[in-house]
C-alpha cells in the first residue's frame, strides 16, 4: 500500500499530476480543488494517497491533508460513488460543513460534481447520514 507521496511535480494537467519519487514517476490524480492549491511544476509536494485496484488498471489518488483520504475513503465506500466521484465529493469542504449539510440534507453541496442528479444525491445523503456521525470531528 502507498501511504503517501513526497517529491517533485513534473507535469501538472487537468485531473492529474505526474510527481516525479526518486526518479520514478507517478501519476497521482487529484481534485479539481487540490489543483488549484498545489504549487507549479518544478516545485515539492507531499500527498497522502490511496491506491484504487481494479482488473488491470491501478490508480493512484492524492489529497492534500489526511483528513480528506478519510472522507474519501468513506464516500468511496457508497454504492454508486466511484473514486472519481468521491475524489471530488471530498474536496468539497471540510468534515463540518459537510456534516452540517449532511444533516440537514442540503442537497445544493453536491451541485456541480458530475454524474451526481438529484436521486443519486438522495441515496448519498441518507448513505452517509449514519457515517459521518462517528468521524472525528477537526484536525489533529
Amino acid at each position: 500500500m502507498i501511504a503517501s507521496l513526497t517529491g517533485k511535480i513534473i507535469l501538472k494537467r487537468e485531473k492529474f499530476i505526474i510527481l516525479d519519487v526518486g526518479g520514478v514517476g507517478f501519476k497521482v490524480f487529484l481534485s479539481r480543488k487540490a489543483l488549484l492549491k498545489i504549487p507549479q511544476e518544478g516545485e515539492s509536494l507531499k500527498v497522502f494517497c490511496y491506491l484504487n485496484v481494479r482488473e488491470n488498471i491501478l490508480d493512484l489518488y492524492g489529497f492534500l491533508d489526511f483528513e480528506e483520504l478519510e472522507l474519501f475513503e468513506i464516500f468511496e465506500d457508497i454504492r454508486g460513488v466511484g473514486p472519481k466521484m468521491a475524489l471530488e465529493i471530498a474536496s468539497l469542504g471540510p468534515l463540518e460543513k459537510l456534516k452540517k449539510a449532511i444533516k440537514e440534507r442540503d442537497e445544493k453541496i453536491f451541485e456541480g460534481i458530475s454524474g451526481i442528479g438529484r436521486k443519486r444525491t438522495q441515496a448519498i445523503i441518507l448513505e452517509l447520514s449514519g457515517k459521518l456521525k462517528s468521524f472525528p470531528s477537526g484536525k489533529k
